[in-house]
């Protein structure tokens, strides 16, 4: 026995359906590219207010010459960005 409530117990949620684990977060490099975020997670700006991605898969722009930061739009490749 953990000593926390049944309801208060993580994962745990009201209700007749079963309940999922998040999906794990997986993040690849891509070589001389952006990050490839993919799974259960959430994007924070530098005041800690979310930021909608979108879509479930995202490429993180490394490079810094992206026009849509904080993703990706392939100017790493115009920029010639190599990754040390």
């Amino acid at each position: 026995m953990s000593g926390v409530p049944p309801e208060e117990e993580p994962g745990r949620r009201e209700g007749p359906w079963p309940v999922e684990a998040p999906e794990p977060v997986t993040i690849t490099v891509c070589p001389d590219g952006p990050l490839l975020v993919r799974g259960s997670y959430e994007l924070l700006d530098g005041d800690d207010r979310p930021i909608d991605p979108g879509r479930a898969t995202v490429a993180l722009c490394r490079c810094g010459a992206s026009s849509i930061k904080p993703f990706c739009d392939g100017s790493h490749k115009r920029a010639r960005f190599r990754a040390r």
